[in-house]
């Protein structure tokens, strides 16, 4: 399965594709009794899209074999065992993927010209992602991180290892003149060199930074460029360049969790403000008619509503999942909209937004 989400895959995962483009999204379930469903579930799912891969006359049969063969590879890449809450398969002619969620999908098989994606904007969202540079003298690792799990990030060029070149250092040693490791010029462009790839990094998936390492390091990052001090914090940890992914997420997670505070209080103080001049909406018709206008500026959900509707052409009414038209996942078809529209979407615990239907927004007019 692949490990994390990004807006450029995202982005990439949105693009049309050759017909048809199979998406295949399911509830799974971390903990027994629960996840002995999932196997049956999935079995399922995958026997429902060959059907109908197979049965669709717009498939002319070296596409057929091609798309049956993909879903046949992704099955096995599936990852039940360490299974979080969803999962998302997709194929289309010459590829497949695998998608870990760590937000719940309504079961479904969908055959389209693109991949389904809102569930995956939703979990990409929900989970917080972040990043986590650790610094040293020689080595400057960076890691991408989600509530639950940090993995090193190596698609940036990091790490960043730096190459010693000094051909007698026992007779600096002896003569006095080795300098301080933390003020000789070599670090400084060495870790300049971290500053300016950390900040194409943020250019390219912008997320909350935490800078980890040695005071001395920290400090000597602060002068030699802006991105630590632009930093959601700096942590005074040595030894995580060299460290595991549960040490360097155990350090950083207190950071991460205040960080999801203070945006939760942030969030929720704009809401108070839209209230104030009228430009306030609640409950999920009132956000879905405003969502189709582009008018919201910033979507407030709580972290597990979910709700399945259907559209009566006025209003968004509630439905039972078997009904015509049903919308399982209209929630994250919602979060999907805002964002395409250029909305921040906030996540706050559930109760959060009570008096407000569980999901409101502070509209741009």
């Amino acid at each position: 399965m692949y490990p994390a989400l990004s807006p450029a895959v995202l982005a990439e995962l949105r693009r049309p594709r050759p017909y048809p483009a199979v998406s295949i999204l399911m509830p799974t379930h971390r903990r027994e009794p629960d996840n002995a469903q999932d196997p049956v579930r999935l079995r399922n799912l995958v026997a429902e899209a060959k059907e109908r891969v197979q049965n669709d006359p717009a498939v002319d049969r070296a596409v057929r074999i091609d798309v049956l063969g993909q879903l046949d590879r992704a099955l096995t890449e599936v990852d039940l065992v360490h299974a979080e809450d969803g999962l998302a398969i997709l194929a289309a002619p010459g590829e497949h993927q695998v998608w870990s969620l760590g937000r719940t999908a309504p079961a479904r098989v969908v055959l389209s010209d693109t991949f389904l994606t809102r569930n995956l904007v939703a979990a990409q969202i929900a989970e917080r992602p972040h990043w986590v540079l650790a610094v040293a003298a020689d080595r400057v690792v960076l890691w991408g991180g989600t509530q639950e799990r940090v993995t090193e990030e190596k698609a940036y060029g990091f790490p960043l290892v730096r190459e010693y070149d000094n051909p007698d250092p026992e007779r600096q040693e002896q003569i006095g003149d080795t300098p301080s490791t933390f003020r000789d010029e070599e670090t400084k462009t060495f870790l300049r060199q971290a500053d300016t790839e950390i900040g194409k990094v943020l250019a390219a998936d912008p997320r909350p930074l935490y800078v980890v390492g040695d005071a001395p390091a920290l400090a000597l990052l602060d002068a030699v460029g802006p991105m630590a001090k632009e930093s959601s914090a700096q942590l005074p940890y040595g030894g995580l360049a060299q460290g595991g992914a549960e040490t360097v997420r155990q350090v950083v997670e207190p950071a991460v969790r205040a960080h999801a505070d203070q945006e939760i209080s942030d969030a929720l103080a704009q809401l108070d403000k839209a209230r104030g001049r009228k430009a306030f909406a609640a409950g999920l018709d009132e956000v879905w008619q405003t969502v189709g206008e582009g008018r919201i500026a910033l979507l407030v959900v709580e972290e597990n509503f979910r709700t399945t509707v259907r559209d009566d052409g006025d209003h968004l009414v509630p439905a039972e999942a078997d009904q015509p038209g049903a919308r399982e996942d209209i929630v994250d078809e919602v979060i999907e909209r805002a964002l395409d529209a250029g909305a921040k979407v906030s996540f706050v615990p559930d109760g959060t937004l009570s008096d407000a239907g569980r999901i409101a927004a502070d509209l741009r007019y």
